[in-house]
């Protein structure tokens, strides 16, 4: 099974997941903060974005979801594709918008995208990785 493993930033659990830009078709890098907390499985949406990533991805609207916590209020949702070519995986997945992802980072990865996968540190206390 395909399986890929990331080093922690800033003592915290990321994944890489590449966007394709509308106006270029290149691709960009984004590593996301893997939290399971995030969500439940059953919420309208798989990845919180930087608003701005999921317009410059030519994401289709979707209908708008209201968060709590960390990020509270009523965000905006685009259908993008999103892409993980070590998994051979590239989908089109519901991503809220939101103005200011954190810091150093260019989203989270939330339970339900994270629940497609077998995920956890596989035996490397440095590392998280999602495998199919």
């Amino acid at each position: 099974m395909p399986r890929v493993l990331w080093p922690h930033v800033r003592g915290r659990p990321v994944i890489s997941v590449f966007l394709t830009l509308a106006a270029t078709g290149q691709q960009a890098r984004r590593d996301l903060l893997a939290d399971t907390g995030a969500g439940a499985v059953q919420v309208g949406f798989e990845l919180l974005l930087g608003q701005n990533d999921c317009l410059l991805c030519g994401g289709i609207p979707a209908p708008a979801v209201v968060l709590g916590g960390a990020f509270s209020g009523s965000f905006p949702v685009y259908v993008i594709r999103v892409q993980i070519p070590a998994l051979a995986f590239d989908h089109y997945v519901r991503a809220v918008g939101v103005l200011t992802p954190p810091a150093g980072l260019g989203g989270i990865a939330a339970f339900r995208f994270l629940n497609r996968f077998t995920y956890g540190n596989f035996g490397d206390p440095n590392r998280f990785g999602l495998e199919v």
